[in-house]
């Protein structure tokens, strides 16, 4: 695991152009920004495309990056957010990524069952796209609230308010799918 202090100095030396550096940066980042993008786009193709669009803007902008409050997670997720948005406005007609078929395994595969699993991503996908992207940045993502905060625009307390009540909605539509009370 690479700590905050190992972050700002392979950011450095990616921003100075050292490959190996970035490297190790891509490595880390993209998983979990390969699943972000996969919840939003048609297929596993357009997510890889967009995760490399995305990063090879932040290359290109390397350079000039300036470490705020929630570092370069929250930066790469802003430029990818920027490359998915764009992807929608010039292909609108494609379906969205159906969330009950997530090829890519998660931490809730490791946490419950297969059917519960199912039922999570039904309910998942009954939540409006606002309250499905907070919970991808704060808790797929793992990013902080602080970092989720610079993604979106908002403040910290406003995220973690958002995320709140997005598990609640998320609590009501599992119970809705499983016939729980």
């Amino acid at each position: 695991m690479v700590d905050e202090v190992d972050l700002r100095s392979l950011m450095r030396q990616a921003s100075a152009g050292q490959p190996d550096a970035w490297e190790v940066l891509y490595r880390r980042a993209y998983p979990r920004l390969f699943s972000y993008a996969r919840r939003r786009l048609p297929s596993d193709d357009a997510a890889d495309d967009a995760v490399s669009e995305a990063m090879v803007r932040a290359l290109d902008r390397a350079s000039s990056f300036t470490w705020r409050g929630a570092g370069v997670d929250a930066w790469l997720y802003g430029i990818l957010r920027n490359v998915v948005l764009e992807s929608h406005r010039t292909t609108p007609t494609q379906p969205q990524a159906d969330p009950a078929d997530d090829r890519v395994p998660g931490p809730l595969d490791d946490i419950v069952g297969r059917e519960q699993l199912g039922h999570v991503r039904v309910a998942f996908a009954a939540l409006d796209a606002e309250d499905r992207e907070i919970l991808e940045l704060r808790v797929v993502g793992g990013l902080t609230a602080q970092a989720a905060g610079e993604v979106l625009g908002r403040r910290s307390g406003a995220v973690r308010m958002a995320q709140s009540r997005a598990v609640g909605r998320l609590r009501t539509h599992f119970q809705e799918v499983t016939g729980g009370g």
